[in-house]
């Protein structure tokens, strides 16, 4: 899959951002074109190279109608997760590392469940913090809108 300047993309645990260019660059004595993806949040860049899209998972932003389904998936019930922390744990990681949006949305909704009920484990809190970031660096560019319009949303159906 190739990717253009000004596509709007997700590098999976990193969350969203746009290609802002397409550069050769020579790294350890190999020459290799890099995706330079612009993150708008945190302000930060992320060089990727353009032949490791497929394994990395690279994917464009999701449209308005799959904007729709991750604000349902929100408004969801809490799925049933495991009480083993440990367990529960690596089953969000491999959720976030898929780079599904919805698989996301529902760590992010899980998560912020166990947090009104029980409280989360600081491990469990900066998880729940990662995701959140992810989620919101897609629905900005999937909606054109701010990080602060977003965040409100995801506020309201989160409780």
């Amino acid at each position: 899959m190739t990717f253009n300047i000004g596509d709007k993309v997700v590098y999976p645990m990193h969350g969203a951002g746009i290609i802002e260019a397409i550069e050769e660059k020579e790294v350890l004595g190999e020459r290799q074109k890099y995706y330079v993806m612009k993150l708008p949040i945190g302000d930060m860049k992320v060089m990727i190279p353009t032949d490791s899209v497929a394994e990395l998972g690279l994917r464009q932003v999701i449209d308005e109608e799959s904007v729709e389904k991750v604000y349902e998936i929100l408004r969801g019930e809490q799925t049933a997760m495991s009480q083993n922390w440990n367990r529960r744990y690596r089953a969000n990681m491999e959720k976030i590392k898929s780079g599904d949006i919805f698989e996301v949305a529902e760590v992010v909704r899980n998560l912020a469940i166990r947090d009104r009920e029980k409280g989360l484990s600081t491990g469990e809190r900066k998880m729940l913090d990662n995701a959140r970031q992810i989620l919101i660096s897609e629905l900005v560019l999937a909606q054109d809108t701010t990080e602060e319009q977003v965040e409100s949303t995801l506020n309201e159906l989160l409780g």
